[in-house]
């Protein structure tokens, strides 16, 4: 998970989103990935 975590935060940056939202998102998108591997497991 942590280096899931740590690439996320390096597309943000790359990207340029706002420091102080990146872990907002880091979250955000982590919590989607979860929902979207149980999705693609029970098919």
């Amino acid at each position: 998970m942590g280096d899931a975590r740590y690439c996320v935060k390096r597309i943000l940056c790359k990207y340029g989103y706002p420091p102080d939202q990146q872990e907002k998102a880091t979250q955000t998108v982590i919590q989607q990935a979860e929902v979207l591997s149980e999705a693609w497991a029970a098919t």
